[in-house]
């Protein structure tokens, strides 16, 4: 949807701020004068600045490392896919590619490189670019860390023509309109030697083929764009992207009312009814993509079969992990912690992918049951002692700890429900907070965490992460791995739903897979979340939600909300120029993305690896 707000009251702004804070958090809204909420621009005195608040750390520039929902936001503005997905209904749509067909038996596909593809330091942008992207990918370990699982199947990619593209697989594989891996620039990035190293953040700007060229970037404080003006869809309207980072939440939001940023993203719901009531203000509410869950240490091991960390050896026990699950009141945390903005969790993939969307059945359901809960643990072998703790087999009180993410608000609150539900079962619970928890989860040194991600419309992302595969090949190797999972069952049916190309047939695969992950209970979904955000109509004049029917602007699978962001001005002058995703030219900018303080929990794209794919 398109949503365009009305003419701003005092039109005497110089520039525009959109700020898109990542899960900001505030529990009090300060009244700001009118005089004092009009939009700044220090940086772009000029022009028009649209500022993105954000709480969670960039983990790399290089689209062969990022993992975090911050960073592969900004690489899909940066860069250009094959496809990019339609903002209306999310179906596959040209991206670098103008069209793509497939063999009989579906392994070879031949993609057509668009011709008005050209890199920001005016070399086209080939089929070559593309054919060199995978294959370092399939060649360089390092180079496969982000989006390894995608190339994995291919056994030959080349490129016979300047504007063709031929990927040959060993088998059929279903992701191949789906293909979320930016593409780079050969002349560039053939110079890089170590990939596991390489952060692509020493010289700026970046070359890039997308909406957006990254200018400028400072660790846990600001990255900057300008537009493109050689995008082949059309350059963005504004004249400066900022992505600001905000460590802390009230400061965020207090930004916005000031008019210092325009997009504030992640509200807590008394964020979001507070500035309901504010003027010049929007809050869209509307279904997310992302799970909020519960994940629990597995028994943290490599591909060499060698195991590490220090995760509570009772929790390998599926009947404990049972019991924890059926003593949380996902009800409960729904009315409590997110005041209705969400949906009760159930399976891995929220409901707003219909087709995906899995229940437990009614007799694997784990609905709320403390006194059931009570007696799986008394079954099982941990009885309470005299002084009503729950006991080990290693004769100790089971004692747990949990990995909460120290500027999030709901892994906070949850956290104290879970003390209180588990206490009653005679469980003790700590609830480590950490502004970041990517140092003890990649060491497997946790017991339980507060997981989350971004689902993509096609699911095979989110899924491989939980497959063997991704383990680290050795203890001190950082794998793709999300919780350590490795499942033989779970993997046969990953294997399954990748080649099967059949919409019904795969959607079945799905859902078998959720249902063995929520048998295993290492995965337990408390709740989807929905996408509360807001922004400033007197900053922007209009923006595209994704789906365009009560979508969301932060985090999307493209990058249509900030490339088609029209300045108010602009549109109240009638300019807005739709920025529909089929291809709407939208005027030219610059783009800064800032940072500013807020480690708020977006999606787990994966802590230094993986935390909110997307």
């Amino acid at each position: 949807m398109v949503t365009k707000a009305p003419p701003p009251p005092a039109p005497t702004l110089r520039a525009v701020r959109l700020l898109a804070a990542a899960g900001v958090i505030a529990a009090s809204l300060v009244a700001v004068p009118p005089a004092a909420q009009a939009a700044r621009a220090d940086d772009n005195p000029a022009g028009t600045t649209l500022t993105v608040a954000v709480s969670q750390s960039v983990d790399s520039l290089s689209p062969f490392l990022a993992q975090k929902l911050v960073s592969t936001s900004i690489h899909r503005l940066a860069y250009e896919y094959l496809t990019n997905y339609d903002a209306k209904d999310a179906r596959p749509i040209p991206g670098l590619a103008t069209a793509w067909t497939s063999s009989p038996d579906k392994l070879t596909w031949t993609y057509t490189i668009r011709e008005d593809s050209t890199w920001s330091d005016g070399k086209p942008a080939t089929a070559e670019d593309a054919a060199w992207t995978f294959n370092k990918m399939m060649t360089d370990p390092n180079a496969a860390t982000a989006n390894g699982s995608f190339t994995a199947n291919f056994k030959k990619v080349t490129a016979p023509d300047p504007r063709t593209l031929v990927i040959e697989l060993k088998k059929p594989q279903a992701t191949m309109t789906a293909l979320d891996v930016p593409i780079v620039p050969r002349h560039i990035w053939e110079k890089v030697g170590d990939f596991s190293t390489f952060n692509n953040d020493q010289r700026f700007p970046i070359v890039g083929n997308g909406p957006f060229v990254i200018t400028d970037f400072k660790v846990d404080q600001y990255i900057k764009l300008k537009p493109n003006k050689k995008f082949w869809r059309g350059a963005p309207k504004f004249d400066e992207l900022v992505f600001k980072y905000y460590k802390d939440g009230d400061a965020a939001v207090a930004a916005l009312q000031k008019g210092e940023v325009s997009f504030v993203p992640n509200l807590t719901p008394a964020q979001a009814a507070a500035l309901k009531t504010q003027k010049n203000i929007k809050v869209n509410d509307a279904p997310g993509r992302r799970f909020f869950a519960l994940a629990t240490n597995p028994g943290a091991r490599a591909k060499d079969g060698r195991t590490f960390g220090n995760g509570h050896k009772a929790l390998l026990d599926p009947e404990v992990r049972k019991a924890l699950f059926l003593a949380v009141d996902r009800a409960t945390l729904v009315d409590k912690v997110f005041r209705g903005h969400a949906v009760e969790g159930e399976g891995y993939i929220p409901p707003r992918f219909g087709s995906y969307f899995w229940k437990p059945a009614v007799g694997q359901k784990r609905s709320y049951d403390p006194a059931r809960a009570e007696q799986v643990l008394d079954a099982a072998g941990y009885r309470k002692n005299g002084d009503g703790k729950r006991i080990g087999k290693d004769g100790r009180p089971l004692d747990f700890r949990i990995l909460c993410h120290a500027t999030d608000p709901n892994d906070k609150a949850v956290g104290k429900y879970l003390q209180e539900w588990w206490g009653k079962l005679g469980i003790g619970l700590k609830v480590e907070c950490l502004d970041s928890v990517s140092d003890p989860w990649v060491k497997g040194d946790y017991d339980l965490a507060f997981d989350g991600w971004s689902v993509n419309p096609d699911p095979d992302y989110v899924l491989s992460i939980h497959t063997c595969g991704t383990l680290p090949a050795t203890p001190k190797d950082t794998g793709a791995t999300d919780n350590f999972i490795c499942d033989p069952q779970f993997d046969a049916l990953y294997a399954q739903q990748a080649v099967e190309y059949d919409a019904a047939k795969r959607a079945d695969l799905v859902k078998r897979m959720q249902s063995r992950l929520y048998d295993t209970g290492y995965m337990n979904i408390l709740a989807y979340p929905n996408a509360l955000e807001a922004y400033r109509t007197d900053q922007i004049g209009s923006i595209t939600t994704m789906p365009e029917a009560a979508g969301n602007l932060w985090g999307q699978d493209g990058y249509w909300s900030w490339w088609s962001a029209v300045p108010a001005a602009q549109a109240s002058d009638g300019q807005s120029g739709g920025g529909s995703s089929t291809g709407v030219v939208i005027g030219i900018g610059a783009a800064v993305v800032v940072v500013v303080g807020l480690g708020v929990f977006l999606v787990l794209r994966r802590r230094t690896t993986a935390d909110d794919r997307e």
